[in-house]
Formats: structure tokens, C-alpha cells, sequence
């Protein structure tokens, strides 16, 4: 019988988790879908899951609130600052502070870097990171992996093709850092002025083999099994006239997915701008919609291992070993 060692945890970086505990979240993900509703309903009753985001979210917070209610919990949160203390000028420290009084579990997205360790640090109850400046992303890496395995059957021994900002990206970095768990060439592409910031990855060139180009050549198109597209993260750009360069600099559409393997899979964290042409979303490869559908369900298992350390139900099904 195996140990649940997500409970009581901190979600900061995905560094945090071995390949087996992230392999454990994908199997309880699965056994998640198999449940009836009242049985759901267990492990998140009479919880609460408090949300501040500080940063705009669409998928990741109304996943995780999705994912809270369909556990049976409740979700307390700012998303709107200007409806908060926060626009009066309250700290991150205070207002995580009183969310800890009033939550079982916090998930906190912030524009700068370290926030959600630094709030992992004053909170009684756990932390997840929903997005800390262009550091990581860690839930978001959890159900990229996931949302690869349900789709090619495997991680180890595929080619993944990582284009856009990189730089900034945070889902980036979360996402190299969980794929460093497996046996894989990773080829990232991005214009000069956004290849990945190296010190951050210096470690992972040991791990994995990784490629950097700037642009898509005949042995991507033909060799890639992902090709993972991001935006160019215009916020994070401090010289509006440095990111008017780089706007639009890579665009898939049909016309150039033709160029790729027949059954490459297309992903992308989302939102998108310009650079997944909508003329794509119908085709087999897009699987980017689908990969979002798999952040309720990836989250509503982490949130129940993270709550119960050995739920049972009535069926005397366990959830958890």
C-alpha cells in the first residue's frame, strides 16, 4: 500500500515531485473520472479553497474552482484586486495571512517571482502556485504531462518541439523541469531576444538533450512527435517597442502543419494570440482544448490528495492507498 505523500503538501515548484509521486497524481487522475458523485463529494466536504490572483486567469481559476466544487467543497477569492484591500495597499504577507484563516488550502497566482514560496512560508494550511511571474507553473506542467501520456501513451522517447516565448513563459520552465523526469529530446525554438533564460535550465542539459533554434527546420517538422506553442507574453515586456518586433513571429496554421509528422499533437497552455491559427482547431492534431479539459480533472485529484491523507467510500473503493 502506498503512501500519499501529496498530503499536507505545498504545490510550489514541480522540482518538488519525483517521477513516481507525479505518476501517482496521474493514476489517482484517472481513478478520479471512475468515481460516482457522492463519492467525489467525500473528499472535499465542508472544505474551503481560497484563491488570490493577483495576474488575470481564465482555465486555471475557474479549473480549480470547478475542480473544488466537484469534491464538494466551496471556493472563497480576489480576482478582482480593486474589489480587495489589496487596492488600499495591503501586503501579499497580510492577505495571505487572513486567506489562511479562512481557507483549508490557498491558490495564489502573482506577478513576481518567489511569491507563492514566500507565502508557502507564512501559511498554516498548503500553497499551491497558480502562476509566479515568468518563474513557474507548476499545475500547469502536471496536466501538460498528463494531458501527453493520455494522448501518446508514453513520455519516454519522444521528440517535444517547444516554440514561442521562452523566456518569460513560466509554463515553460515547469514544464522542462517535469520533463526532465523522463527520456526525452526536447527542441525549443524562439527568436533571439526570448531564447530560455539558461541559468535556469542549466541543470536540465544533463537530464535531457535539448536544442535551441530559432527557427523550424526539415528535421523538426519530420521528427517532432509535440509541438508545444506559447504566446509571446506581452505583459512581461517592459519596452512595448521590443515586443512589437517579436508580435506574431511564428504562426501555425494548417498550410504549415501539413509540414509536420501526420499524427503530431499540437498543444498549448492558453490563451492564445496569433500564433495557433484558428483554422487548426479542427484538425486531429489540436489537442490544445482537450488538454484544458484535463485541468479540472488533474486538479480536483491533487486537491483531494493534498486534503485527505486515506479517503474511503462506501463502496469501500479507495480513492487513495
Amino acid at each position: 500500500m502506498k503512501t500519499n505523500r501529496f498530503f499536507g503538501r505545498d504545490v510550489v515548484s514541480i522540482n518538488d515531485f519525483s517521477r513516481d509521486e507525479l505518476e501517482f497524481l496521474f493514476e489517482k487522475t484517472n481513478k478520479m473520472k471512475e468515481l460516482k458523485p457522492k463519492e467525489k463529494d467525500e473528499l472535499g466536504k465542508a472544505r474551503i479553497m481560497g484563491y488570490l490572483f493577483y495576474e488575470p486567469s481564465t482555465r486555471t481559476r475557474m479549473s480549480f474552482e470547478a475542480a473544488m466544487a466537484s469534491i464538494g467543497g466551496s471556493s472563497i477569492g480576489i480576482s478582482d484586486l480593486r474589489s480587495s484591500s489589496i487596492e488600499k495597499g495591503e501586503s501579499l504577507q497580510d492577505t495571505v495571512r487572513v486567506m489562511d484563516l479562512y481557507s483549508d488550502i490557498i491558490i495564489l497566482r502573482h506577478q513576481l517571482d518567489g511569491s507563492s514560496k514566500f507565502a508557502a512560508e507564512i501559511s498554516d494550511h498548503p500553497i499551491i502556485n497558480g502562476g509566479s511571474g515568468s518563474e513557474e507553473h507548476p499545475t500547469q506542467a502536471m496536466l501538460d504531462l498528463y494531458t501527453i501520456i493520455k494522448e501518446k501513451k508514453r513520455i519516454d522517447g519522444l521528440k517535444i518541439c517547444i516554440l514561442g516565448d521562452l523566456k518569460y513563459g513560466r509554463t515553460i520552465y515547469s514544464l522542462l523541469y517535469g520533463l526532465s523526469n523522463y527520456d526525452v529530446e526536447v527542441i525549443l525554438i524562439s527568436p533571439p531576444t526570448l531564447q530560455i533564460r539558461q541559468e535556469s535550465i542549466y541543470g536540465l542539459k544533463n537530464k535531457m538533450k535539448i536544442v535551441e533554434l530559432e527557427e523550424i527546420n526539415e528535421t523538426v517538422f519530420q521528427n517532432s512527435d509535440i509541438l508545444y506553442v506559447t504566446r509571446i507574453q506581452k505583459e512581461r515586456f517592459s519596452d512595448p517597442q521590443e515586443y512589437e518586433k517579436v508580435k506574431g513571429v511564428y504562426t501555425i496554421d494548417s498550410t504549415i502543419l501539413k509540414q509536420f509528422k501526420p499524427d503530431i499533437s499540437i498543444m498549448h497552455p492558453l490563451p492564445r494570440i496569433d500564433e495557433i491559427s484558428q483554422d487548426v482547431d479542427n484538425k486531429s492534431n489540436a489537442i490544445y482544448f482537450k488538454q484544458a479539459s484535463y485541468g479540472k480533472d488533474l486538479r480536483s485529484a491533487l486537491l483531494a490528495l493534498i486534503l485527505n491523507e486515506s479517503p474511503i467510500y462506501r463502496s469501500s473503493y479507495p480513492y487513495l492507498p
